[in-house]
């Protein structure tokens, strides 16, 4: 049998798999219930002068509805929890050395239509209810963050480099505990460092 003439056949079998497989994919992902498993989901955007102003009643519900990352939203634009001050010893041979550092997460609202919201009332029953979540979540906040800074040592948090490094490792460490919320920005209201 000679393979030159099968390697035709072969090859456009493969296209045609290729192709079948894409399309059932794309078919999934546009037409399944968001409440299943997708490896993304669509957001559509809507003019806001054809949705109706009904007021909101409460944010998406998180265990229903798989969370959609708000990927243009600015530092500034978020809402803002702050973690209180926190004292920690740092890595240090005499055990004397510690930091002192106050820390406020910037977070992206769970819900898209908290920048449609219009007024007052509404944006602060967002927040209120978005504060009840994340209180629920503050045990969870404060662990990360009180390891990371006990791992620290003086020379790594001393200069402005090593407080940049460390802002990057707490959004990051925040990000892996935390899932389902999408942190914007680490501000650090208070760093003594003794």
């Amino acid at each position: 049998m000679n393979i030159m003439k099968i390697l035709p056949k072969i090859l456009i079998g493969i296209v045609l798999l290729i192709l079948t497989v894409t399309n059932l994919a794309v078919a999934y992902i546009v037409f399944a219930p968001d409440n299943l498993p997708k490896p993304f989901y669509l957001l559509y955007a809507v003019p806001s002068q054809l949705t109706p102003s009904a007021p909101v009643e409460s944010p998406v519900d998180t265990k229903t509805t798989p969370q959609i990352k708000i990927t243009n939203i600015e530092p500034g634009q978020g809402l803002m929890v702050d973690t209180g001050s926190k004292i920690v010893n740092l890595v240090d041979p005499t055990g004397r050395k510690y930091l002192r550092v106050g820390v406020v997460i910037e977070f992206a609202p769970t819900d898209p239509a908290y920048f449609d919201l219009k007024t007052a009332e509404e944006k602060q029953a967002y927040i209120d209810n978005f504060n009840k979540e994340i209180e629920a979540k503050m045990p969870i906040i404060n662990d990360t963050l009180i390891t990371l800074f006990a791992s620290q040592s003086f020379d790594n948090v001393y200069t402005a480099e090593g407080k940049e490094t460390l802002r990057a490792q707490i959004k990051e460490n925040l990000n892996k505990q935390l899932p389902e919320y999408q942190i914007i920005a680490v501000y650090f209201t208070e760093f003594v460092v003794q």
